[in-house]
């Protein structure tokens, strides 16, 4: 008995000091108890506990049967009386001794127990064919086939672990409906639904579905860039336009795959600008309806009143040379008369008479009208005049509206809280904040060669008695043959500085009333090198149709700009148009904003006025006709590509360009008039300017 009371003292030695040593060694700590728990134990409980074994002993050496468990006198148990903390320790000690008689052969008579079965490989998955396919150049490159778009994709999918965002069980998924119940209605917004083919959902495989997946976010993406960038890229329309890109294919993406309202979502990709919304009202009830609205003159005789020709500026020299009797029978005027003249009265919005007479009244009419519509002013009416009194067809006036509202998609979502939009066709400027129209004033714009171009700028500051740095353009494709065939005066004539800088010869006009910037200009750095300012070409104004400059922009009242743009830039300087008008001087003076206000060039030739009524015009630079012909013949194909355009499309002089200007005097200038080629002393100076501009 003694001795295996000694042996489960010893044993219960070895268990505690392996306990406490597994306290110092980190190894042995992760495999057994944690050092909280070692010190929970204390020295009266393993003094019980070898107590426990003692009686153990006892009891075995007393009443133990060959192979059974050892009855305790009295039926008592031999974990009754412990308390719960302790029976265990109890059951292991005593399942730890070998029975009495049995032989310690160092060694278990139990079989090995057999290895654990390896878990068979887990089935494949869509996410996983979708990964398979979206991390692989070679697969994925063939399906989303825009360049970079396939990483992007990738990366969208990584971050839900490659779950479909449009196969559900193999078939289409709620948010894969609803896009493709939406396509069908964007006919209402100028795109055509059949431009984007979607994939079906009958593959059976998991590949098939992966790559239908696949095809059905190359597809979608497709047509949110056409929404939020333009179907046609501005590139193609005109080397005269720089956009940035409105289209991003995560956030596009991470919208549509957390909307709630999927139609709202993808509403959201189109232009939400109130003029773009406007015009869609309008193309839907231009659709609506059946023929062409209202009477349309048709082609006939040719129309002329006598032999006057109203926009003949000789007409003065010839009246002079004619005799009283040739007056006289000037006098009498045979009209002409036509079933057409009535019609043309009421296009042109004049009374109706009781007669088909093609009268003065009515030559004179037609002459304004031609000169509004960049026809030549003569009064006479032949077919040209005739299609411009009836304007546009219904066909015409849909692509007029669908052309506009594609150049909508290129302009920024958010133009600005306060803002500028410039409207090339209509002749106009207008300042915006917070979406209310708060001042318009009339512009001229460059002419068809000398288009101005298409932009969203930013403008900075504000030039009081700005000095003109000349364009190269003009320099040497105006000035200098001039200066070379008939008047080496030229440049003096026009005040015009000619001197050597670090950069080479730099020709200018310093500050004045006479300089050809007037005494405002308004800044919006751009590479195309315009900018809005002053004139000193006030006449020009009265033009209908005022498309006479290089490329930058006349302010009609640009005093009045100033003031108004001001007020917002630095509302707490409280510019006023005196105070500006102070500043006038020969020295060039800065005024910069604290709150830059956005530019928006645009090219709209129909838009919806304050009345509600849709308006249209002039196709002045040909961006509609391009437009319309891109979107009718092979080049639609490929009418999302961008073509390079030149980085930087302002002139550059060559070498040999150079060397003559070197010969021009550094005289420095100066208003002189002289008696040369121009004219008299004291002439305008601006009259030659004017012919330039014009």
């Amino acid at each position: 008995m003694l001795c295996v009371a000694l042996c489960a003292i010893v044993w219960r030695g070895v268990v505690f000091g392996k306990a406490f040593a597994s306290d110092a060694d980190p190894v042995a700590r992760g495999q057994c108890r944690t050092r909280e728990t070692m010190r929970r134990i204390s020295m009266p409980g393993l003094l019980a506990s070898n107590a426990v074994a003692i009686l153990l002993a006892s009891a075995v050496s007393s009443g133990a049967t060959p192979g059974g468990e050892a009855p305790i006198s009295g039926g008592v148990s031999p974990t009754s009386g412990l308390s719960a903390d302790r029976a265990p320790y109890f059951k292991f000690a005593q399942a730890s001794m070998p029975a009495p008689g049995a032989a310690n052969t160092g060694a278990s008579d139990a079989p090995p127990a057999p290895p654990a079965a390896a878990s068979p490989p887990a089935e494949p998955t869509i996410s996983d064919k979708l990964r398979d396919i979206l991390s692989s150049s070679t697969r994925g490159d063939r399906i989303i086939t825009r360049k970079g778009e396939r990483a992007v994709v990738d990366a969208f999918y990584q971050k839900r672990n490659y779950q479909p965002l449009w196969v559900d069980q193999g078939g289409p998924s709620n948010r894969a409906r609803a896009v493709l119940d939406y396509i069908k209605t964007i006919d209402a917004d100028g795109l055509e639904p059949s431009d984007y083919v979607f994939p079906n959902f009958t593959a059976s495989s998991l590949e098939g579905q992966a790559e239908t997946e696949a095809r059905f976010t190359a597809v979608f993406l497709t047509y949110a860039r056409h929404a939020m960038n333009g179907r046609v890229h501005w590139s193609r329309v005109t080397a005269n336009a720089v956009y940035k890109e409105n289209y991003d294919a995560t956030e596009v993406l991470n919208r549509i795959a957390e909307a709630s309202d999927v139609k709202a979502a993808l509403d959201s990709l189109q232009p939400q600008h109130a003029a773009y919304k406007a015009l869609k009202q309008k193309l839907a009830e231009l659709r609506a309806q059946t023929g062409e609205s209202g009477p349309r003159i048709p082609y006939g005789p040719y129309l002329k009143y006598g032999n006057e020709k109203f926009g003949d500026k000789s007409k003065n020299a010839r009246d002079k040379g004619r005799s009283a009797k040739d007056k006289s029978k000037a006098a009498e005027i045979v009209m002409m008369q036509d079933p057409r003249v009535p019609l043309i009265r009421e296009k042109l919005g004049l009374p109706p008479k009781d007669d088909i007479n093609y009268d003065k009244e009515l030559a004179q009419a037609v002459a304004k009208f031609q000169e509004r519509n960049g026809l030549k002013p003569d009064g006479q009416v032949g077919n040209p005049t005739i299609d411009a009194l009836n304007g546009p067809t219904r066909e015409g006036k849909i692509n007029m509206i669908l052309a506009t509202m594609e150049r909508w998609r290129w302009v920024p979502r958010d133009l600005g809280k306060t803002h500028v939009v410039l409207n090339i066709p209509d002749f106009h400027l207008r300042v915006y904040n917070e979406g209310r129209q708060i001042w318009k004033t009339r512009v001229v714009v460059g002419k068809p060669s000398q288009a101005t171009p298409l932009l969203s700028e930013t403008m900075k500051f504000i030039t009081v008695n700005p000095v003109w740095n000349v364009p190269q353009s003009i320099i040497y494709q105006e000035l200098l043959p001039i200066f070379e065939t008939s008047d080496p005066g030229i440049f003096a004539k026009q005040g015009l500085k000619v001197e050597q800088g670090r950069d080479g010869i730099r020709v200018y006009q310093p500050p004045g009333d006479r300089n050809a910037l007037g005494r405002l200009r308004f800044n919006f750095p751009n590479k195309y090198l315009v900018y809005q300012h002053d004139t000193s070409e006030k006449h020009l104004f009265a033009h209908e149709r005022r498309a006479y400059s290089h490329g930058c922009m006349r302010v009609q009242d640009p005093l009045r700009y100033a003031e108004i743009l001001l007020s917002f830039a630095v509302p707490n300087e409280k510019y006023t148009q005196e105070r500006i008008r102070r500043m006038f001087s020969d020295n060039e003076i800065n005024i910069d904003f604290k709150v830059h206000i956005p530019v928006h060039i645009t090219y709209q030739t129909a838009f919806v006025d304050e009345n509600g009524e849709l308006q249209l015009r002039e196709d002045l630079y040909g961006l509609d006709a391009k437009y319309v012909s891109i979107m009718k013949g092979s080049e639609r194909r490929v009418a999302d590509v961008a073509i390079d355009r030149p980085a930087d499309p302002n002139y550059k002089p060559t070498p040999t360009d150079l060397a003559r200007l070197a010969n021009v005097p550094r005289d420095g200038g100066g208003w002189d008039y002289g008696n040369g080629f121009y004219g008299r002393r004291s002439d305008n100076p601006f009259g030659f300017f004017g012919r330039l501009f014009r």
